[in-house]
């Protein structure tokens, strides 16, 4: 205790001792003078802090990159009918798994059925026609193979038969476009139609392959020397972030935006949770070797500059600066603040928790 503080503190022990009537208990006299005393006597002990420590060794560092991303299915098409009409057969909804080429609606188109036995005529006729032009020509009837070529060309015009046949090929692609089918497996969205309503135009589904998913993150065009294809992330979706998914960064695009922002991709395989259009935080990491670690605890605020506490062999708190090289959740990779002329090497004794109040040269006692 210094003298200014002793001081201050005698006129309060005076106004005790005059405060407190003495009295006699037992043949033994107590008065004020007792508690100031005491008061006293705790003021001058000496505060000891417990800490826990570690022993500073080299390892990998876990540098983590944070961001967020939008989840997106790694194939995804808008599906159409190929012609107008009603909708006569819907077998699907929202949601539903649909697998490659399976039926999911069809037009109710009565005129392309009779449009198709139509066509299926006129081919018949003109078959007839052009063996009428080759018999006439001295040739079998139904052998076309001794026929030259332009001779042929040529009966298959007048006959018709060449007409007749893209006629009935023109019906035949307007009936397929009447059946919807699914381009490849997935799930089926975006379907707004109910059976019965007409359709003329426009995306009537989309199919979203949501087996795996690219998500798509931002990164600083400073960060950008630290990402490269094949590096893992973690994906944590906001819906649910006790979630975790692991990918891969598939590729980085070599460009920076007007915000000085560079896009990465990175796929992750889904379990059924994940759905396109989803937002998720993304942490990227890599290890870097040799440095020295710590927990984000064994470092303070000192002087509005970072610091941690060596212990010393003799149960002494030592100030060091240091300076941050990598962060990440629960760690940090520092080195002595060179401009400090602080030391800090592989061995030393470092305080991880107890720390908050320490002063340089404070006693403390190990508790690990």
């Amino acid at each position: 205790m210094n003298t200014t503080r002793i001081q201050a503190l005698w006129p309060l022990c005076l106004c005790l001792v005059l405060a407190v009537p003495s009295c006699s208990r037992n043949g033994k006299q107590d008065n004020g003078a007792d508690a100031i005393e005491e008061m006293v006597r705790m003021d001058y002990e000496t505060q000891v802090n417990e800490v826990s420590v570690m022993t500073l060794r080299k390892s990998d560092f876990h540098r983590q990159l944070l961001s967020n991303g939008t989840l997106c299915a790694s194939r995804k098409a808008a599906v159409q009918f190929g012609t107008s009409g009603r909708i006569g057969e819907l077998n699907v909804k929202n949601g539903d798994r649909v697998g490659q080429g399976s039926v999911m609606a069809r037009l109710d188109r009565p005129d392309l059925d009779i449009a198709l036995e139509s066509a299926q005529l006129a081919l018949k006729r003109s078959e007839l026609d052009l063996s009428d032009f080759l018999a006439g020509q001295g040739y079998k009837v139904g052998d076309t193979t001794s026929v030259p070529a332009d001779l042929l060309e040529t009966g298959r015009i007048r006959s018709g038969y060449s007409s007749s046949l893209n006629q009935l090929a023109s019906v035949r692609n307007d009936l397929e476009g009447t059946v919807l089918k699914a381009p490849f497996s997935g799930r089926v969205a975006d379907l707004a139609s109910k059976k019965f309503d007409n359709y003329s135009s426009g995306p009537f589904c989309t199919i979203v392959d949501d087996s795996s998913l690219d998500v798509n993150f931002t990164v600083l065009e400073s960060e950008y020397s630290f990402l490269s294809p094949g590096l893992p992330v973690t994906v944590k979706p906001y819906a649910d972030q006790k979630k975790e998914y692991s990918g891969t960064i598939t590729s980085i695009n070599p460009s920076v935006d007007e915000k000085g922002q560079v896009t990465v991709t990175a796929r992750v395989r889904n379990d059924g949770f994940l759905i396109d259009g989803m937002s998720a935080r993304v942490i990227v990491e890599r290890s870097i070797p040799d440095q020295l670690v710590v927990p984000r605890s064994a470092v303070v605020i000192r002087d509005n500059l970072e610091v941690l506490f060596k212990c010393s062999p003799e149960g002494r708190a030592q100030w060091t600066y240091v300076t941050i090289l990598y962060s990440n959740g629960d760690s940090y990779a520092v080195e002595a603040n060179k401009d400090r002329y602080a030391s800090l090497e592989e061995g030393d004794v470092v305080i991880v928790s107890g720390n908050l109040n320490l002063a340089d040269n404070s006693e403390v006692k190990v508790n690990n």
